[in-house]
Parts: structure tokens; C-alpha cells; sequence
């Protein structure tokens, strides 16, 4: 009886362990461990990771399967107003864990709103990819590209200057540069197109503005309008290649949607995610940016038509096959492109808006 009640005991014991055991080996050394301390947190709040944006559904399913125990809370902010999210409630933050452009997350850190960490595989991402303490890592990169809807659309157009024609009246939509991310690629990615480079953005607010007072901008949003395009109210989105690619090969819209990298000239925006400064949960903020960054990871951002940011990740041939060459495509150079943020705001919003 006693050894009976010393075996129940013990496996009463293992029980805590047991419930927070994944299948398989460990992907690094720690998982396990940090794995149970996360469990204990049961949570981790995740900004500005919308499902509809760069395959985050997919990874928030494979995380959950393997964490069981940890939730993932999210919501789809936008880059800037994601810092301006951060800072408000820089006392008593709500996030653990930040996604945005990554000039945003210089931003932040210079702020003081976002914690050292450095994740799995951080070393081997190049070094202008990285904070040198982990305040802030890349973890995939985008291209600016035209989207369009064919069935709306007759002539697809195939530069920045095309969109300039007549004929493309009241047809484009993209995000406001102030709140967003990709507003500010683009904004880049137009000046590059027109002239510009990095200690200049003139001629990217000068083209935006023109393209504005012909009429051939619908409007500007605030958050992602991908289902408005896959549903066809869009005829052309400015934005990046991924959502076009996800828009043709995974939600049904085929033939009907094309993906033109514009031939003068684009960028090609990398995307970070950091660990907010007193978060409420840092173990499970630990487990999910160790994902995100994994092999693994990387895999499924690749899956999702965004290309990884740690080298040597091999792209699935089918999807290699759709993302279409592009020499035009420029590098973004992060501590210009947040020096330079104020510039576009304020460019844009006198050229555009008038204020």
C-alpha cells in the first residue's frame, strides 16, 4: 500500500510536467524549460500580427499546436500607431510582444519601450537586420508592388508612371503613410521611382500628390483592405507582393489578379518584432519570438509569399516559382528611413491633404 500510494504520488507529481511536454526533440536548447514557464503565464499578447498579414494565421496555428498552453491574443494596429499604442501605456504596458515596419522599431527604442532579447538564430541575421542588444530583429521582408484586379482593371500597369494615366481615375487604394508600415514603404518605394533616394523624399511626396490631384487615388486606409480586394471592390492596391500573391494562389482569385513590381524602382522593407519593456507575460513573449524566428518559422513566413530574413532559409520551390525577379528592387536603409518618417508625414499631409 505504501509503495502504491509513493508511485501515485510521484506520478502526481510528473503531472505539471507532463501537461507542458511538446512531441519531438527540442528545436533549441531551453524550449522545454521555457516552454513550462510560459505555461504558467498562459498567454501571450502579440501586437499588430493581423491573420491576414504575412501568414500570421498560419503561424499562430502552428505555435498553438505546439504550445498548447499559451494563448495568443492579437490585433492589426498598424507600424506607427502601434509605437503610439506602446507609449500610452509605457506604465502599465498590455503588450508583450510588437510588429511593425521596422523604422518603427527603431522608434520605439528609442523611445525605451521595448526590452533586449535576443531569439533563436539572432546571430546569424546580418547585422543591419538587428539591435545589437535585441531590441529589435527582422524577421522577413517585403517588396512594393501593384496588385490589380484584372476584371476591373483593362490595361495592368507595369510602372509608376503608368498609374498616372487617365484611364486609371478613381482605381487605387494603399495605406496612409503617417499610421502605416507599408504607407511608409510606399512612400519609398515612390520616391525611388521618381528620383529620390534616401536624404531626399521630394520626389515621392511630389508623385503621390500628383497622383492625388489627378484622381486616380479612391482613397487612403488605415488598417490592411485585403479582404475588400479579394472581394473586388479594389481594382488597384499599392502594396506588397505578398498579399497580391496570397490574393491569386491561395484565395481563389487565379488569373484574375496580377503582381507587377513597378520597373524603375521599389524596396524592399524589412519587418521586425521586439519584446515590449515590462511586459506582462516575458516568458511566453520569449517562447513566441524564439518562433517566429526559428527555422521552422521562417518556413511558414516563406509559405506565406514574405521572404525570411535569416539566410539560409530555403524558399519552398513552388512558392520561389511565383515570387517574380526583381532587379529594381532597392534596399531600405533603416536608420535613414526613421530619420526621414516626420519628412513624409508632414510631406504628405500638405501635399495630399492639404494641411
Amino acid at each position: 500500500m505504501k509503495l502504491r500510494k509513493l508511485i501515485l504520488g510521484a506520478g502526481l507529481a510528473l503531472l505539471p510536467i507532463l501537461a507542458t511536454a511538446f512531441e519531438g526533440p527540442e528545436m533549441y536548447p531551453g524550449e522545454q524549460e521555457l516552454y513550462s514557464a510560459a505555461a504558467k503565464e498562459g498567454l501571450v499578447v502579440s501586437f499588430d500580427t493581423g491573420p491576414t498579414w504575412a501568414n500570421w494565421a498560419k503561424q499562430f496555428k502552428a505555435f498553438k499546436a505546439r504550445y498548447p498552453e499559451v494563448e495568443i491574443v492579437y490585433n492589426d494596429l498598424g507600424s506607427a500607431a502601434t509605437v503610439v499604442a506602446l507609449d500610452k501605456s509605457r506604465n502599465r504596458p498590455q503588450a508583450d510582444t510588437a510588429y511593425y515596419f521596422a523604422a518603427s522599431a527603431v522608434d520605439a527604442q528609442g523611445k525605451g519601450l521595448l526590452a533586449p532579447f535576443k531569439p533563436v538564430n539572432f546571430e546569424r541575421l546580418p547585422e543591419v537586420f538587428r539591435a545589437p542588444d535585441g531590441e529589435w530583429f527582422t524577421i522577413h521582408q517585403l517588396v512594393i508592388a501593384f496588385i490589380v484586379n484584372k476584371k476591373l482593371v483593362q490595361n495592368v500597369p507595369e510602372s509608376w508612371a503608368d498609374l498616372l494615366k487617365p484611364e486609371y481615375k478613381n482605381s487605387i487604394v494603399y495605406l496612409d503613410p503617417r499610421s502605416t508600415g507599408v504607407g511608409q514603404v510606399l512612400s519609398f518605394a515612390a520616391n525611388f521611382g521618381n528620383g529620390g533616394d534616401m536624404d531626399n523624399v521630394k520626389p515621392g511626396i511630389d508623385y503621390l500628390t500628383r497622383l492625388h490631384k489627378a484622381g486616380n487615388v479612391l482613397r487612403t486606409e488605415g488598417t490592411t483592405p485585403y479582404a475588400k480586394f479579394v472581394k473586388g471592390e479594389i481594382p488597384i492596391w499599392i502594396s506588397y507582393e505578398n498579399d497580391g500573391l496570397k490574393a491569386k494562389y491561395v484565395d481563389g482569385m487565379g488569373d484574375e489578379v496580377a503582381v507587377v513590381i513597378p520597373k524603375e524602382a521599389s524596396v524592399a522593407a524589412p519587418y521586425a518584432i521586439s519584446m515590449v519593456k515590462n511586459g506582462p507575460n516575458p516568458n511566453a513573449a520569449k517562447l513566441w519570438l524564439n518562433w517566429t524566428l526559428s527555422d521552422q518559422g521562417q518556413q511558414i513566413f516563406a509559405e506565406g509569399f514574405v521572404r525570411p530574413s535569416v539566410p539560409g532559409i530555403e524558399l519552398p520551390a513552388d512558392v520561389a516559382e511565383k515570387m517574380p525577379p526583381a532587379p529594381q528592387v532597392l534596399p531600405l536603409d533603416l536608420q535613414k528611413a526613421a530619420a526621414r518618417k516626420t519628412d513624409i508625414d508632414e510631406g504628405w499631409a500638405k501635399g495630399v491633404l492639404g494641411k
